[in-house]
């Protein structure tokens, strides 16, 4: 399918979505986030598709933010709603079975920054910028900033970055864990798929079970968080992926996961 905002080609069983409005700085809106959002819908029940990496088109801007001309137009109702479709995409990516990597070139400012927090990964470029700027607008992160943020990087540091509304360069990102690694621009492309290369070395479905353990884990009571991944491990033991996985081992072997 062609989309008008955003690019999608697949490599060798991983997806690259690019946004595609490097006029805009690759900005958030409304279309651009539905083409997002009917992406990941399609790509999740894709055995085409073993992974998923988001970057931005051109070598500004990963997202520079949210479409300031739309936000400019909205009352407390529509803003509201605004919010929730954006933070719905946002979980719609969490929550894919399948990693997910945030290639980061450039500016991943507001929305951008959001997006890339709601990746499973981050992997930036060393002139990237992070940032959550939306109170200099006077307002707050709609996409869930204010939750993904402190859970990355430590309530009293995230409370920093937002109540100042300063940037975050590369560098500091990765050294709070805001981002998983730093690189050279041109070296962006290699460096992730590397990264994904170790990651579908191994099961599938263990993969996505770590995932599902994670996201809904944080959201549970230690002790509920711990019976999540009892189950799951379970699940993982009744699998051919499983008895694959343990012969080969045994077998002295590599693993031929399907």
């Amino acid at each position: 399918m062609s989309y008008e905002n955003v690019l999608t080609e697949n490599r060798n069983g991983v997806l690259w979505l690019s946004v595609n409005r490097p006029e805009k700085l690759n900005a958030l809106n409304h279309a651009t986030l539905g083409e997002i959002s009917d992406v990941f819908e399609s790509v999740g029940d894709d055995n085409d598709v073993w992974a998923v990496v988001v970057t931005g088109a051109g070598e500004k801007a990963f997202v520079a933010g949210a479409d300031i001309g739309e936000l400019n137009t909205l009352g407390p109702v529509e803003a509201k709603e605004f919010a929730l479709r954006g933070q719905a995409i946002f979980r719609q990516i969490e929550r894919l079975a399948k990693p997910v990597v945030a290639a980061v070139n450039g500016f991943a400012l507001g929305g951008g920054c959001e997006l890339a927090m709601a990746c499973h990964l981050r992997v930036a470029t060393s002139n990237a910028v992070f940032g959550q700027p939306e109170v200099k607008l006077g307002l707050i992160p709609g996409y869930a900033g204010t939750q993904r943020l402190p859970r990355l990087v430590g309530r009293g540091r995230a409370l920093e970055i937002l109540l100042t509304g300063r940037n975050v360069s590369a560098e500091e990102a990765e050294r709070i864990g805001l981002a998983n690694s730093v690189c050279e621009p041109a070296e962006l492309a290699d460096t992730v798929d590397a990264l994904l290369q170790k990651i579908l070395a191994n099961g599938p479905l263990a993969v996505g079970h770590c995932i599902d353990a994670v996201n809904h884990g944080l959201d549970l009571p230690f002790d509920d968080a711990c019976l999540l991944e009892a189950t799951l491990f379970g699940v993982g033991a009744a699998s051919e992926e499983m008895r694959e996985g343990t012969s080969a081992f045994l077998e002295k072997r590599k693993a031929n996961f399907r």
